[in-house]
């Protein structure tokens, strides 16, 4: 009995998966070639010893032949002996070696003739010169196993091919597995007996996207607190946001939190290359997921069928994946919808999202699971932490100052590649210098240390990440450097400067220019250095072209064209062919663009010619050490001009003020609970007289 409740505790996390079956497919293969082989040992004379045709001439004069067979077609004479002829010990030395299988009936021997007529001719004289009663000739025409494949072959193997084809499309054979059974839905169910060990713990970093979904786990939990007041259970909630946001880890959570059955698919299982099957599986789902009201059903990638109808289709065309989404929003809320069966679905392209499918009473909610802050990054660091064995001076705080913009994802892959990292080195704990080194391998790809640079590529590669630290430095609006360094990393960089980005979300005409002059200080240094320039500033080119081009016509921040925006930030023009504006326009916008990036490349030049002393000192400095931190820069060109705090000091800051506030409460509660506590017990010292006993009861009297 502990066995079994052993066994019951070790459900396999699988859902819904059948009993194994055996596979026979294997068996019936090996079956068909063994029949194949012996046919082809067996066939007619394949136990038959090759003789030549003067031997069989003797055979036959000597009266041991009891039959001769002429394969026409195949120029092939075929000898059978008589009984007691086997008997004898010529004949006998001549099949030793030979398995007839224990088949006796012949033919033993067989030869081939030039043709069979011109033996036909030789065998009519070779019967007259035996003369007596000699068995004749027998002609027939035989079709050889290989020409039977020939020419059956094809259609069998297009048999087979197309038998093997339906089993795999249908899922296999069995009951489940008829092709009519393909409109059946593919989702994976998850209840009491197949429990995702997930829970809401598991995730970091989403406190408004947590609660807003533990509201509907709550309602299934508990109904009674929300129906009393009126209120009715959401019918779906869409999860919005960035890929590795957690859209599918905070699903799998309400999957283990929720006591109710759980469906889970991805939107591309309902698409299929039949007709009516993406509308058949969808019907289905629902089916199975009123059975087992109230049920939760989870659509991944939900983009794949929920596409806005009508865009890209050839005119009269019947689009299958339209059929699927219609049959979609009937059963979402239709005529003859019923209640208990909640929607949960994620997608990273909203915008692409039919308005119909977006609306209340299909997905009442939209949370959106944005990027977290430096708060979010500090929560998701301290779970992904916990199996690794850290060093102490391993801080948080520390490393989610250090990754802006990180999606939960990302963060997760620094820490493994932190613990990968420690163990190459053969270390006994994961130290800060790993988390460094992971943070770079995921920003710009794998280190080159062997990579072969010329001594003129390696000097114009330390002169261009110099132009962008001593520009940064001293830039007032640009974010401060954390490391510059002129080790090839990844596919084509051959150097990167790293920032710290403020966590801020609103961005003013200056810190827009002040981070144009920065990336562009590459290529100034390197004009200013070697008064020529290089191919290496593509990406920065590229980065302050979209930021200029954003300046005038998304923000609305240039003069000359004013404030209008002309991006479209539903896609709704995503396959228009006209611009929304007039020729005269674009022209003003590319002369307006053209004189942004001027003025910068100007501005950040004359402070680079300013300030070229620093720029030579950082330049050979790099070319010495390869990687600078902050704190060189400190040393060698002095401190930044500006006091601004880092997003790292603020939030630190931040936190000891916290800290300090929470234990100036805790100690003025403990001093309250203190003075209460003595208040308490005056009355009892009053009791005691002078001498320090207590007074007895006659003097209290």
């Amino acid at each position: 009995m502990a066995n079994e409740g052993k066994n019951k505790g070790k459900k396999n996390l699988l859902p819904n998966k059948n009993p194994r079956r055996q596979n026979y497919q294997m068996l019936i293969i090996l079956i068909i070639l063994s029949v194949l082989v012996g046919f082809m040992m067996l066939n007619n004379s394949g136990g038959a010893t090759r003789i030549t045709q003067k031997k069989f001439e003797e055979m036959y004069l000597d009266k041991d032949v009891k039959r001769v067979e002429l394969v026409k077609n195949q120029d092939l004479v075929e000898v059978f002996l008589k009984e007691e002829a086997l008997e004898n010990e010529k004949y006998k030395e001549l099949l030793n070696g030979n398995s007839t299988f224990g088949f006796t009936g012949g033919p033993q021997f067989f030869f081939k003739v030039a043709g069979a007529e011109k033996f036909a001719e030789d065998f009519s004289k070779l019967e007259a010169e035996a003369g007596g009663d000699q068995p004749g000739l027998e002609i027939t025409e035989r079709e050889s196993l290989g020409e039977f494949f020939f020419s059956y072959g094809l259609i069998f193997l297009m048999i087979i091919g197309f038998f093997f084809l339906m089993r795999r499309m249908t899922g296999g054979g069995g009951p489940g597995g008829q092709i009519f059974n393909i409109g059946k839905s593919k989702a994976a169910l998850f209840d009491a007996e197949n429990k995702v060990k997930i829970t809401f713990n598991d995730v970091a970093g989403l406190d408004e996207a947590k609660e807003e979904v533990k509201e509907i786990v709550e309602f299934l939990k508990n109904p009674g607190k929300f129906t009393k007041l009126g209120g009715k259970i959401p019918k779906g909630a869409l999860l919005v946001g960035p890929p590795g946001t957690g859209k599918t880890l905070l699903a799998k959570a309400v999957a283990g939190e929720a006591a109710v059955p759980f469906f889970s698919l991805s939107g591309s299982d309902f698409v299929e290359m039949f007709v009516g099957v993406g509308a058949a599986r969808v019907r289905d789902l629902f089916k199975q997921a009123k059975e087992k009201a109230p049920c939760i059903v989870f659509i991944d990638e939900i983009d794949a069928i929920g596409r806005s109808r009508g865009k890209g289709q050839m005119p009269g065309s019947n689009d299958e994946r339209e059929n699927t989404l219609n049959s979609l929003l009937v059963e979402m809320d239709g005529f003859s919808t019923d209640s208990g069966v909640i929607i949960l679905a994620a997608t990273n392209r909203p915008d692409v999202l039919d308005q119909a499918l977006l609306r209340p009473g299909r997905f009442d909610r939209q949370i959106s699971v944005d990027k977290p802050d430096i708060v979010g990054r500090t929560a998701i660091f301290k779970v992904h932490l916990k199996p690794i064995r850290l060093d102490s001076e391993v801080d948080a705080k520390k490393l989610a100052a250090q990754t802006p913009g990180f999606a939960g994802a990302e963060i997760a892959n620094v820490c493994n590649e932190a613990a990968l990292i420690a163990a190459r080195k053969n270390k006994e704990k994961v130290d800060m210098q790993d988390f460094q080194d992971a943070i770079d391998r995921v920003i710009g790809g794998l280190e080159k240390k062997n990579k072969i640079i010329s001594p003129e590529e390696k000097e114009i590669v330390a002169y261009h990440e110099a132009g962008h630290a001593v520009a940064g430095w001293f830039l007032e609006h640009a974010d401060p450097l954390v490391k510059v360094s002129i080790v090839p990393r990844g596919i084509a960089a051959l150097g990167y400067a790293q920032y710290l980005p403020k966590e801020q979300f609103l961005y003013q005409t200056e810190q827009l220019i002040d981070e144009m002059c920065m990336a562009l200080g590459g290529r100034a240094a390197e004009e200013i250095t070697f008064g020529k320039i290089s191919t290496g500033a593509l990406s920065d080119l590229e980065r302050v072209t979209k930021m200029a081009y954003s300046i005038v016509t998304v923000y609305g921040m240039n003069d000359k064209i004013g404030n209008v925006s002309f991006y479209d930030s539903k896609g709704q023009n995503d396959y228009s062919m006209t611009k929304p504006y007039s020729e005269n326009t674009a022209k003003l916008i590319d002369e307006e663009v053209k004189k942004i990036v001027s003025s910068a490349y100007e501005r950040v030049k004359k402070l680079l010619l300013d300030k070229k002393d620093k720029l030579e000192i950082l330049a050979k400095e790099l070319l010495e050490k390869e990687i600078l931190f902050q704190n060189d820069l400190n040393k060698l060109i002095g401190p930044r001009p500006f006091k601004h705090q880092t997003t790292y000091q603020k939030f630190t800051s931040e936190v000891e003020e916290q800290e300090k506030e929470e234990e100036k409460k805790k100690k003025e509660e403990d001093n309250k609970n203190q003075a209460s506590t003595n208040g308490h017990e005056k009355p009892e010292a009053a009791e005691v007289d002078s001498t320090g006993d207590k007074p007895d009861e006659d003097s209290k009297s």
